[in-house]
């Protein structure tokens, strides 16, 4: 059942006892001050049986104990020692020293029914509504700026033959459950005990530098890979189309088919590693959702994209969500900006980005949605010729200029084309007549065939999109959008500094809830330094007026007993001086010695 904090504050909460000692302008106190406003148990009653069991922990205590854990960047293990012996999280939390507020059991089960309910999204929600309360999110429109960064997967990346390895393993795991064996066993008993150890390149005993040996290697691998997806095929037929175990099977049995297909090509002489890398290709058998990504011409990375939509204005982050390593930047970007309006209630007015979502389809989508997309337009690397740019396209005339003032207007089909959504296009080109391309001084300059060649300008399917979006990205007024696209940035450094870099779950789903608690932590520390409620340097003040950064405030029990000490040693320190020091010395070697005798 719903367990359900008390209204009524104790005496003996850390809030109430070590707020000041804590620091009431650090994230502590900040979250101690919000304690009943910013979670409310009633909220997250749909998660728990209303009529039956004991009373849970109150979920507003674990849902501020999950911001404390993605401030912190801890583990359950020790999110669960840190309430439990951490005054801070105490005084966070608003409970009293001596107790122990969950077991670690506990945050593990609320998060997966957060995921499974679908509410991770009001928690992170409830940030932009405190925005709203304390009045730092104004206004009625904004102008979003959107961009991604890499988060590196929690699963392990292997080569082809560990990994093939590991989809073995999945398999032989699956079917050994029905037997209700140990999948050591199983596999000894079908002489697959070669993958259960550390590694089957380490046990495998070859001379890796001989290609033949390597090669037979692989297809012993591919044989046995074969020979137990015929097992789990015949293992299934035993059991229901809905059946648990069928669908457990079915899994990983898919998942080594997966593997086979995508790292191995069938010769005359065997199987063989393809050459290249498959498209969607699976590089580790423990989150087969990480893709092979790459965020630049020189940096790779093995896991999943974070995408976010920045308020400009106010830099609170107002929609987050998890791509694919390998998919482009520009992925879902519209339905994104859409979640961002119904995050906070105001209307996207204008959406801002740089040149990966510049593209003609992506600003197509927004043209056909009836909204402004504002982003440069992708540049040539190409600069030993004329550049299509230095072409003019009359599209209303349906002619080309070229540099050196020669019009045409003849325009050929030649083809289809796709664009990154999948859209097909027909392939359209400006012809220029070999004459004239033959006889004009600039050929050398525009041209790169050979001689009886005219030069062709590609025509594209947006082109008049991506003339406007280069008229304007070449005007003043440019400038501002460039630096209003900055935000976005900062806010992914603050991601990345609340610890989104590193994917601490399996799977996109999970990783989605790291990324919402990191971005809700992230706006809640924002507003609450910019309305000044929190100090921007950990353990401050959050004003001028209090005291030094991590000292107790006037009042506080800790000062109370500072001056109570300070008094007496006053005291004490005119007695001595009074009485001489000849009393003074033998009182203090008369205490040494009784503090070491025993028994005292």
């Amino acid at each position: 059942m719903l367990g359900v904090r008390s209204a009524q504050r104790g005496l003996l909460e850390a809030d109430h006892l070590y707020l000041d000692y804590v620091g009431r302008g650090s994230f502590y106190g900040f979250l101690a001050s919000l304690r009943g406003q910013l979670f409310q148990d009633e909220e997250f009653a749909e998660l728990y049986c209303p009529d039956n069991g004991r009373d849970s922990v109150p979920p507003s205590l674990v849902a501020t104990a999950l911001l404390l854990q993605a401030y912190d960047k801890v583990s359950d293990a020790e999110a669960k020692q840190r309430a439990d012996f951490d005054i801070r999280w105490k005084v966070a939390l608003g409970i009293e020293v001596e107790d122990r507020p969950f077991a670690k059991s506990t945050l593990q089960l609320f998060r997966a029914q957060l995921i499974l309910h679908d509410r991770v999204r009001a928690i992170f929600q409830r940030s932009l509504q405190f925005a709203r309360q304390t009045g730092y999110l104004k206004g009625r429109r904004m102008k979003a700026a959107v961009d991604t960064t890499f988060i590196l997967g929690r699963g392990a990346v292997k080569d082809t033959y560990n990994l093939l390895a590991d989809g073995i393993v999945q398999v032989v795991r699956a079917l050994s459950a029905l037997d209700g064996t140990q999948p050591a066993d199983w596999a000894r008993k079908w002489a697959l005990d070669l993958y259960f150890g550390s590694s089957v390149k380490g046990e495998a005993e070859i001379n890796w530098d001989n290609g033949k040996e390597r090669r037979a290697l692989l297809q012993k691998i591919v044989a046995d890979a074969g020979r137990v997806l015929e097992l789990a095929r015949q293992a299934q037929g035993g059991f229901p189309a809905d059946s648990p175990q069928r669908q457990g099977i079915g899994e990983a049995a898919e998942l080594l088919g997966q593997l086979l297909l995508q790292d191995v090509e069938p010769q005359e002489d065997g199987p063989a590693l393809k050459d290249g890398v498959s498209r969607d290709r699976i590089p580790s058998v423990h989150d087969p959702e990480m893709r092979h990504g790459r965020k630049s011409s020189s940096k790779r990375f093995d896991g999943h994209k974070a995408a976010v939509v920045v308020d400009t204005d106010s830099q609170l982050i107002t929609a987050v969500d998890i791509l694919p390593g390998n998919a482009s930047d520009n992925t879902g970007v519209l339905e994104l900006v859409e979640q961002s309006e119904e995050n906070t209630g105001i209307e996207v007015e204008e959406t801002i980005g740089d040149a990966a979502y510049g593209d003609g389809g992506t600003r197509q989508a927004f043209a056909d949605a009836g909204r402004t997309l504002i982003a440069k337009v992708p540049g040539r690397p190409n600069k030993a010729y004329f550049p299509k740019e230095d072409f003019h396209i009359d599209l209303e005339a349906g002619t080309c200029t070229c540099p050196a003032g020669n019009v045409t207007s003849t325009l050929r089909t030649t083809g289809t084309r796709s664009n990154r959504l999948g859209q097909v296009y027909p392939s359209q080109s400006f012809q220029f007549d070999p004459a004239v391309c033959g006889l004009c001084p600039l050929r050398d300059q525009c041209i790169a065939s050979r001689k009886g060649k005219g030069r062709t300008v590609a025509l594209h399917p947006q082109e008049a999109l991506l003339q406007q979006a280069r008229a304007f990205q070449q005007s003043e007024a440019f400038a501002e959008y460039r630096q209003r696209r900055q935000a976005a940035e900062h806010r992914l450094a603050r991601l990345v500094q609340l610890g989104v870099r590193q994917s601490r779950y399996f799977g996109r789903v999970k990783t989605r809830f790291q990324l919402l608690m990191a971005a809700t932590v992230a706006n809640l520390t924002l507003v609450a330094t910019k309305m000044e409620m929190m100090s921007p340097t950990p353990g401050s003040s959050p004003n001028k007026s209090a005291d030094r950064p991590g000292q107790p405030a006037a009042g506080s029990p800790i000062v109370t007993a500072g001056f109570i000490l300070a008094a007496t040693s006053w005291v004490t320190l005119i007695l001595c001086l009074r009485l001489g020091p000849a009393h003074w010395l033998s009182s203090t070697s008369s205490r040494h010695s009784r503090a070491f005798q025993p028994g005292f």
